[in-house]
């Protein structure tokens, strides 16, 4: 359904939105309703068009119990606390259940709805959509996506949940403090329990010590997540550079995905070396196409194509992800003072001339700070890690050698002393 928002604004011009609403996407706007819900107009037509144009949820109270658990939460007293929806059947206090993927069996402590506080009822139907608590301790116990059926007459196929969601940013993240190791392990557990697209494995870094490797949709999430760790948990972490996920293609003609620079294997046992390529779509304003297009380059942009529609122009790139990543929709916005929109999809894997560059204090190699770059970024990039990294670091009583290297060549040197 279309709904067009926001007409108290001096500068809405409805009739121009549904016309690049039509010609963008297609989707015929002639009846779309208009609606402020600052002064309220159109609210109840909206309502009342809601409740006529949306058909009612599919299922059977009688049947077999199916229901998808939408999202899960930990509760320091109750244990994990699930967001449910009953596709058929009905769910009692007091029932038994099975989890479909573990086959463990839990009894019901309560269920309910929001109202918008949780308010407790006896059982939830066919099209309803409430709360369970069943005195889960295990994280693990309900993950988002699977299927809760009976344990008396369980179904044998489970509801098409969520898929997986897989990350596309990674980095490393490691307490300041070895002690907060396990409690960031905990952390850690408790925000996968209600974010499927959090995935992290444990990592050691010679120079940061014990932490994890996480992966992340991007970077507004990395930030969201190290955010509540910090804040909701009293963490102080220290994060890695961020990269993504690459192909490398071996001599011996064997394929794996690398996601940290540690991981990648010596020059001489490399056939090639495959980045993720996205398609970006911007959609900015015609003043600032010039500018737009001079970023995307720069980001070794391949224009693909650019359709006008009003005052609007959409410009369609290829682009390697990790081009993408770091600060470009920062640069973007600025470029643009904030009218350009963005966004992007994967489109698969491409051979690139990358590389790895490592960095060495004081002569030893520091690996949490090791990075993959294109060869023709090299130099640059070099200059600007050493010139920040001589910045950073202490002032000492001796030189301390600060040396980027790329394989076994030194590309760049510099040093800090007092």
């Amino acid at each position: 359904m279309l709904v067009i928002n926001k007409i108290d604004l001096p500068q809405s011009d409805p009739d121009r939105v549904k016309k690049e609403i039509e010609d963008m996407i297609g989707i015929n706007s002639e009846n779309a309703p208009l609606v402020s819900a600052k002064t309220g107009e159109g609210t109840e037509e909206l309502l009342d068009m809601l409740v006529r144009d949306i058909p009612p949820p599919e299922g059977s109270p009688d049947a077999p119990l199916q229901a998808l658990i939408v999202d899960s939460w930990f509760d320091p007293y109750l244990g994990v606390v699930s967001l449910i929806r009953i596709k058929n059947g009905t769910l009692n206090t007091g029932q038994k259940f099975k989890i479909f993927t573990t086959g463990d069996e839990h009894l019901v402590d309560e269920v309910g709805i929001f109202t918008p506080k949780r308010t407790k009822t006896d059982s939830l139907k066919a099209g309803e959509v409430g709360y369970l608590i069943a005195s889960i301790k295990n994280i693990d116990g309900a993950p988002v996506g699977d299927t809760i059926t009976g344990s008396k007459d369980p179904v044998k196929v489970p509801l098409e949940g969520f898929k997986p969601v897989q990350p596309r940013v990674f980095a490393g993240l490691f307490p300041t403090s070895g002690e907060d190791y396990e409690k960031f392990r905990d952390a850690l557990a408790k925000l996968r329990l209600n974010d499927a697209a959090l995935l992290f494995i444990p990592e050691s870094s010679a120079a940061l010590g014990f932490g994890f490797r996480c992966g992340f949709l991007g970077m507004l999430h990395m930030e969201i997540i190290q955010e509540r760790l910090e804040r909701e948990y009293d963490l102080d972490l220290i994060s890695t550079a961020p990269s993504v996920e690459y192909e490398i293609l071996k001599t011996d003609g064997t394929v794996f995905k690398c996601d940290n620079p540690s991981q990648m294997p010596v020059s001489n046992e490399i056939d090639e070396i495959r980045e993720p390529i996205v398609l970006v779509n911007v959609l900015t304003p015609n003043d600032y196409v010039g500018s737009v297009i001079t970023l995307c380059t720069g980001k070794r942009g391949i224009q693909k194509e650019m359709n006008y529609f009003g005052t609007q122009v959409s410009i369609i790139f290829e682009m390697p992800l990790s081009g993408v990543i770091v600060d470009f929709f920062d640069q973007i916005k600025s470029s643009t003072k904030g009218f350009a929109s963005i966004e992007y999809s994967l489109i698969g894997f491409r051979a690139s001339d990358l590389t790895k560059i490592d960095i060495l204090i004081n002569d030893q190699k520091v690996d949490a700070l090791s990075m993959i770059v294109h060869k023709s970024f090299s130099m640059m990039k070099a200059r600007e890690i050493a010139k920040n990294l001589q910045k950073l670091i202490p002032r000492q009583m001796f030189d301390v050698p600060i040396q980027v290297a790329l394989g076994s060549k030194i590309i760049q040197g510099n040093s800090k002393s007092t």
